[in-house]
């Protein structure tokens, strides 16, 4: 006959089982989760907003142990408040093009994009030979006032630190009509698998493990602000000004919607105009 003591012991190994494959889920979750965060970057950027829209960061947590353990169900995540001024008056130009368009920029110089946002002014500098084809895409996409008035749609603070802009519809869906290839994959700054902070990189439709979706660009493009763990696959072609980087620790520290280190931003990130000139 089994003692009430030896009941209780019983009960307690099994809730200890429990934690402990709670814990180890927990941990796999937490992997998976920061490798498809890398993963569909440019999915994301480029296709669909995959990692908030469609679940990727869902809780499932079991139901039948946290009732049996009588755990209180998590909170929803509070909002930080939104640091950023109210977007200027204007509309998103409905814009598509056929093809990228043909080379206009000098080669050899360096050009400078210059995000005017409701959060403030970012700097780009983009020397034209490390990735021409990207640097001439966006002298052309900007000449049409092709950013003005786009949102950025998404910010990840868990895995890597990046924000997302570019799509004019907001959703990450968005692109110009046309693609342009990978640039600049060999660039020293990215040794180690590591986009450091201050990059600004294009997002693409790469599937690491397809090997599918080379030379995907469009008009989406990422700021990272904090150095982030990434393969070599997404055109660096940007440099952050310091100042640019000072707006983006602002945007980064309102966090983002989810709650889980990857979704809108909490701070209304808007280009009211960006502009590219010469360097």
């Amino acid at each position: 006959m089994v003692t009430q003591e030896q009941r209780r012991r019983q009960l307690a190994r099994e809730k200890f089982l429990r934690q402990q494959q709670r814990r180890t889920s927990a941990r796999r979750k937490a992997h998976a989760r920061n490798a498809v965060i890398a993963s569909v970057l440019g999915v994301v950027v480029v296709g669909s907003v995959v990692s908030y829209a469609t679940g990727v960061f869902k809780s499932d947590d079991n139901k039948s142990d946290a009732a049996a353990e009588a755990s209180p169900s998590p909170s929803a995540p509070s909002k930080a408040p939104d640091p950023c001024e109210k977007a200027a008056a204007g509309k998103v130009k409905s814009l598509s093009y056929k093809k990228e368009p043909a080379i206009t920029i000098d080669k050899s110089a360096d050009y400078a994009m210059k995000l005017q946002t409701t959060c403030g002014t970012i700097d780009i500098d983009m020397p034209a030979s490390k990735a021409p084809r990207t640097v001439n895409s966006f002298n052309f996409l900007v000449g049409k006032g092709y950013l003005d008035h786009t949102k950025c749609h998404r910010l990840t603070t868990n895995g890597i630190f990046v924000l997302q802009c570019g799509d004019p519809q907001g959703t990450g869906m968005g692109g110009p009509g046309y693609t342009i290839p990978d640039e600049n994959l060999k660039d020293k700054r990215l040794k180690g698998d590591t986009y450091p902070a201050g990059t600004v990189a294009m997002a693409n439709q790469y599937n690491a493990q397809t090997k599918e979706g080379r030379n995907s660009g469009g008009s989406q493009f990422f700021l990272v602000y904090q150095d982030s763990p990434l393969p070599a696959n997404y055109t660096p072609f940007g440099t952050i000004s310091e100042s640019g980087m000072k707006v983006m620790e602002k945007i980064a520290k309102a966090g983002e919607s989810t709650g889980q280190g990857d979704g809108a931003p909490n701070a209304t990130v808007v280009i009211d105009k960006a502009t590219v000139t010469k360097s």
